[in-house]
């Protein structure tokens, strides 16, 4: 006699945890972080209220998740690779910028720093998560290299830490651009086109002065 198939509810243990979270992006998305309530995020996932507090206890808790589950891996390996590459930052840099492409290509990842930038005027929280997770990580890396960079000659002697604004703004603007205005270049979103056009003018800008002869 075959076996008796595992229950739904033991099948779908493991998927739980996303399909929350699928939920709740939604539910932020389409009605603000503050007036989407855990009730709202149950429905939309087809769960009990029970249910969902059984993997989170808070609302607050599923944007912290949903920031960790998208962007905080990709700022880790991005710090990996910040404070271990090449001598020379344009190197290291065209790596994570093709890798941050290669995951805002994504739709669904793409979503969550939009929404903490569209939700973190009136919710500071949500910006205090982000920052918690991911800036308090990435600048400073960032800013670390280019001052290690400087210090080796590989680039002018430049003030790093206004260096990692003017390397990460065009990128921000241009994603802003696209989603919040509509303004989107022929072809979609286009960003390695961007980072293409950005590393040219950036690394012309911080390469070191010649000699005057």
């Amino acid at each position: 006699m075959p076996d008796s198939p595992e229950p739904k509810f033991r099948r779908r243990s493991d998927a739980r945890p996303d399909e929350i979270l699928d939920a709740a992006l939604s539910e932020f998305l389409k009605n603000g972080y503050a007036r989407t309530t855990m009730d709202k995020v149950a429905r939309a996932a087809n769960l009990s209220k029970g249910a969902v507090y059984l993997y989170f206890p808070s609302k607050e808790a599923l944007l912290e998740s949903l920031v960790r589950r998208a962007v905080s891996p990709m700022a880790a390996r991005a710090v990996e690779a910040l404070q271990t590459g090449a001598d020379h930052p344009r190197e290291t840099l065209e790596q994570i910028l093709r890798n941050v492409v290669g995951i805002l290509g994504d739709e669904k990842t793409l979503a969550v720093p939009m929404l903490v930038i569209r939700e973190a005027p009136s919710v500071p929280q949500i910006a205090q998560i982000y920052r918690d997770e991911v800036l308090s990580q990435m600048i400073p890396a960032l800013s670390g290299m280019l001052d290690r960079a400087r210090r080796a000659g590989h680039i002018r002697d430049v003030d790093p830490e206004m260096a990692v604004r003017s390397i990460v703004g065009p990128i921000l603007t241009h994603v802003l651009l696209a989603k919040v205005f509509g303004i989107v270049p022929d072809g979609g979103l286009q960003i390695d086109r961007l980072v293409e056009t950005h590393f040219t003018i950036l690394f012309d800008g911080l390469a070191p002065r010649e000699p005057l002869t």
